[in-house]
């Protein structure tokens, strides 16, 4: 399964523990969780909050149980983290796919266009009208997100996949 949902990407990662730990133990509502988060960590509007929970299960630092949404009792690895943003986020490997193909930096504006093919269909039409809007941003917060798990460079120019990187 893979997750559309990301945040907006924070300075340093430990802030991604520091939400994890305000996600509860004990299963609860998706609603309870986000107040939570909300509450615990300053993050709102509440559609941010739920953007964080669902990045947190795509991360493998939450679940969804039969009981609702409770927090995984493990420590935020950047290794384990960099490998599920990889493998569980979706549009990850294309966008670091046309950041390795590319000759040098692409603007955000260049890599999602070269990602606009991958955008489901069903979303095209949702968002026909506001494509760039929403998807040009969701771009961009895969990008942040990539620097931040060393598998992206930010340069003045733009973005570039350093392939000897956060690969290990």
């Amino acid at each position: 399964m893979q997750f559309k949902l990301v945040p907006e990407a924070p300075d340093d990662l430990a802030y991604v523990e520091t939400v994890q730990r305000a996600v509860p133990l004990v299963p609860g509502t998706e609603d309870d969780c986000c107040a939570r988060i909300m509450r615990e960590t300053g993050i709102g509007p509440r559609d941010e909050a739920r953007t964080w929970l669902t990045f947190l299960r795509a991360l493998e630092l939450a679940r969804e149980g039969q009981a609702g949404f409770y927090r995984e009792r493990v420590d935020p690895d950047p290794d384990h983290l960099r490998e599920a943003f990889r493998e569980r986020v979706y549009g990850v490997p294309v966008v670091l796919d046309v950041l390795e193909a590319a000759d040098g930096p692409l603007s955000a504006d260049a890599v999602f266009e070269a990602f606009r093919d991958e955008i489901p269909a069903y979303e095209q039409h949702k968002h026909r009208t506001r494509l760039q809007e929403v998807w040009g941003e969701r771009v961009r917060r895969l990008l942040e997100w990539a620097v931040l798990f060393d598998l992206v460079e930010r340069t003045p120019e733009g973005y570039a996949r350093d392939v000897g990187r956060g690969e290990g």
